[in-house]
């Protein structure tokens, strides 16, 4: 049974079993879709409930494999809060309900592929989550840019797809490029993990899959752009025998992340720091040399241009106190100071609806001097937002967090072509309010 698009758009706003409202689409494949619904048994506000047809002979395997995996526990798998059948439109579906990501590797992807520096960072926690997998003799299953997912700043796996290695699978999803080339023969293995994991690699520093064929037997083809680092690493995770692919534990030993040495009377910083690197660009001393470099322009240029605006107001109110001194000109107070989310990009036609954060007082008051953060969104044909990711994040994790949720209630005229855009939001906040521009990058 495929999975209809005309059935998500009748599903929305419908309740599964009295229980779990379909509150919005966020995404679908040729045999399941999810929407935002929430798990009010878990205190869970915003979770994501997944629906895929069900296929009597698998339906209690089925659920028997997401009941064990309820009962996982690792810092790096998405947590499964519930599962079960449905019926929705006379049909039977499954259905498991999971916590919501905020974003996916898939989204970030069609913007900008990840630097080798920002893999090598997302490597550690996703080693480790697969070691912990494969200690227990059970394999993710289906590691591919959606299911590389972004909960409150923190990698995780995606765990509806674990199941226990060896196990024999018939799935009603076609065979893709992410799987490998023995599943075939419906048997899944640890094995199988390095192959998905070695096609991700190459997506993710390339925005390119890697060339092969299910049927040839040659050996797969790598984009020319890929980090010469990183390509002993895919051929190995991509051979096609099983038994020459890397264990967890050699990789896990290559990619190693050690955590920085901080003195013990070193104070504790006032703001963390992201634990997800790939949704900001790093702060180099590089990157911190040029932004202050800016930031000192910006400044001189401001400074002149109120100098230059005094001149003319002082010329200006002389004038007119010699023409008519017993009517002194109204001076309006500046525009930011009257309205704090004062903003220009209503002054771009493309940009329909802008969002401006909304700050606690004590938050403002915080503020020392111009804290900017930058972010990048992803817009569809519609015009609305369908990723949204930190580019600049600037010394706070907190405004970071604030400005990306504005971001994703932008609203963007919509465009002549499928193609998606690229823009990038730029957000400054200071005491006095906060300000916001957008510019286009394609």
């Amino acid at each position: 049974m495929t999975m209809t698009e005309d059935w998500t758009k009748e599903w929305e706003r419908r309740i599964v079993n009295g229980v779990y409202p379909l509150r919005r689409f966020l995404g679908r494949s040729n045999h399941s879709v999810v929407f935002l619904t929430e798990c009010k048994a878990q205190n869970v506000a915003q979770a994501a409930i997944k629906i895929l047809p069900a296929n009597p002979a698998l339906t209690e395997a089925q659920l028997a494999h997401w009941r064990r995996v309820a009962a996982l526990s690792h810092p790096h798998l998405m947590r499964l809060l519930d599962a079960g059948r449905c019926q929705l439109g006379g049909h039977n579906f499954l259905f498991v309900v999971m916590d919501h990501a905020e974003q996916n590797l898939a989204q970030i992807l069609p913007g900008r592929p990840l630097t080798p520096d920002e893999v090598r960072d997302l490597l550690p926690a996703t080693l480790d989550a697969l070691a912990y997998l494969h200690g227990k003799n059970l394999v993710q299953g289906g590691l591919k840019p959606p299911n590389f997912l972004v909960v409150n700043d923190q990698l995780k796996l995606a765990s509806d797809t674990i199941r226990p290695a060896g196990e024999r699978t018939a799935s009603t999803a076609k065979p893709s490029l992410y799987d490998p080339p023995e599943a075939k023969s419906g048997r899944i293995s640890t094995a199988g993990d390095m192959w998905g994991l070695g096609i991700t690699l190459v997506e993710a520093l390339t925005q390119t899959p890697p060339a092969w064929s299910r049927e040839r037997s040659d050996s797969v083809s790598l984009p020319a752009n890929l980090a010469p680092e990183f390509v002993d690493t895919v051929e190995r995770c991509l051979s096609r025998d099983p038994g020459r692919r890397p264990a967890i534990a050699e990789l896990g030993a290559q990619f190693k992340q050690a955590p920085p040495a901080t003195p013990a009377s070193a104070a504790p910083p006032v703001v963390n720091e992201p634990l997800v690197p790939t949704l900001s660009i790093r702060n180099s001393p590089k990157t911190r040399s040029l932004v202050t470099a800016i930031a000192v322009g910006i400044i001189t240029l401001w400074v002149v241009w109120i100098g230059v605006h005094l001149f003319h107001t002082h010329a200006n109110t002389q004038q007119s106190a010699s023409i008519a001194p017993q009517s002194p000109p109204a001076v309006s107070p500046p525009a930011a100071v009257e309205n704090p989310k004062a903003s220009i990009a209503a002054s771009l036609p493309t940009v329909l609806h802008q969002e401006i954060p909304d700050l606690s007082r004590s938050a403002r008051e915080s503020i020392r001097g111009v804290i900017k953060i930058a972010v990048r969104v992803i817009v569809d044909r519609s015009g609305n937002v369908v990723a949204a990711t930190v580019d600049n994040r600037g010394s706070s994790k907190y405004f970071a967090r604030a400005a990306v949720d504005a971001a994703w209630k932008w609203k963007f005229a919509q465009a002549a072509d499928q193609a998606s855009r690229v823009w990038l939001l730029h957000f400054e906040f200071t005491r006095a309010g906060t300000t916001a521009h957008a510019a286009a990058l394609r």
